[in-house]
């Protein structure tokens, strides 16, 4: 089942609009793009090649590790940037960030990360990387 990419957070409109002009519509779509590929889309004007591979990374986790986008989003503003990245994390450690970066974001709220959650996420990761040698 394919995904739609999007609605995208108002930082990344021009990178939204530059990939559906040109057909990418999915996360599938996006995640297989090459560095190619996004330096093309970013010369059509808009677009930032680096942000376009910031949405690449965000869609390569939401694809191999079946998450949701902004758990993909959460983890790279995190600083895990891959599915290795992911698999090689300490859960303890990764689950502190990932708290830390939520308040900062959310104000005082409630974590809705929780250390299952965290080493699913983990456990996938290894499975995925195993698998594909990635």
């Amino acid at each position: 089942m394919s995904r739609s990419v999007g609605p995208l957070p108002k930082h990344f409109q021009k990178e939204e609009k530059v990939l559906r002009q040109n057909g990418v519509t999915s996360w599938e779509e996006l995640a297989a793009l090459s560095d190619a590929h996004l330096r093309v889309l970013s010369s059509q004007g808009g677009a930032l090649e680096r942000q376009l591979r910031k949405l690449r990374g965000q869609a390569q986790l939401v694809v191999e590790l079946a998450l949701e986008p902004h758990e993909a989003a959460l983890l790279l503003y995190a600083g895990i940037a891959s599915s290795r990245g992911l698999a090689e994390a300490s859960p303890q450690q990764l689950l502190t960030q990932l708290g830390r970066l939520e308040r900062s974001l959310t104000g005082m709220a409630l974590a809705r990360i929780d250390a299952s959650t965290v080493r699913r996420w983990i456990q996938r990761a290894q499975q995925h990387t195993s698998r594909s040698g990635k």
